[in-house]
């Protein structure tokens, strides 16, 4: 007896919205969800709709078109993309720099005063200063990371770096932590906060209020202003970077 195919998960569809405008809408059923819930991707150039594993898709879809306004304010909201040459501003910890490129300069970035210099060919400027943040954000959540977690007594795990459009951290229960490259575009403090959150998270894998505890314990700055830091201008940090 042929068994029956599992139905499929997924649909990607495309989404009309009433200003004209036109997104790929991915609607997924999950399994433990028990309502419809939906979101614009952090750079505008998707619609995700998470439906529960007994609901049509079709519901998916109405649901979507039934939040076009919504979207539509939102997708307003998404930041520029950030066009990266000569002559444009790159936000570091917290910081504008002018990127100066000049040919005959090294390739490898390099901070002086409020400008990033920088040298080699001209088509590529926006790829050698996102590697340069990469490898900056790296090096910076590595020493954050070896000071938390001597604070509160653990052995250091390993540290990647993530590209998540939706959080800033994250530790797996490998005890691998994870930081968003982005933070590098943020003050020091902001980024600080993420990293001593994962850390508190390899001694309590929840948000129990002894998590919250050890977290204020090792914390050396105001967990509120990084927060807030974060809830108002997050978002910006996700302007598309090319």
């Amino acid at each position: 007896m042929k068994r029956k195919a599992a139905p499929p998960t997924e649909s990607r569809e495309t989404l009309t919205l009433p200003d004209g405008t036109e997104l790929p809408l991915r609607i997924k059923r999950h399994a433990t969800a028990r309502r419809m819930t939906l979101r614009l991707a952090p750079d505008g150039g998707e619609v995700r709709v998470t439906i529960p594993r007994w609901a049509p898709f079709s519901e998916g879809r109405n649901f979507a078109h039934s939040r076009g306004d919504w979207l539509v304010a939102h997708l307003h909201a998404v930041p520029a993309p950030l066009t990266i040459g000569a002559g444009a501003i790159v936000s570091y910890r917290g910081r504008e720099l002018i990127v100066a490129w000049d040919k005959r300069l090294p390739r490898t970035p390099a901070i002086l005063g409020d400008s990033l210099r920088l040298g080699g060919t001209a088509e590529n400027i926006a790829g050698r200063v996102r590697r340069w943040l990469e490898s900056e954000a790296l090096d910076l959540a590595r020493g954050d990371l070896a000071h938390f977690c001597a604070v509160a007594d653990q052995a250091e795990p390993d540290l990647r770096l993530s590209r998540a459009q939706r959080r800033w951290g994250s530790c797996s229960t490998s005890g691998t932590v994870r930081i968003n490259w982005r933070l590098i575009m943020a003050p020091d403090f902001v980024r600080r906060s993420v990293v001593a959150h994962e850390v508190a998270h390899l001694v309590h894998f929840d948000h129990s209020p002894r998590f919250y505890a050890l977290l204020a314990d090792i914390y050396d700055d105001d967990l509120p202003a990084a927060d807030a830091w974060l809830k108002r201008h997050g978002r910006s940090l996700h302007a598309p970077f090319g």
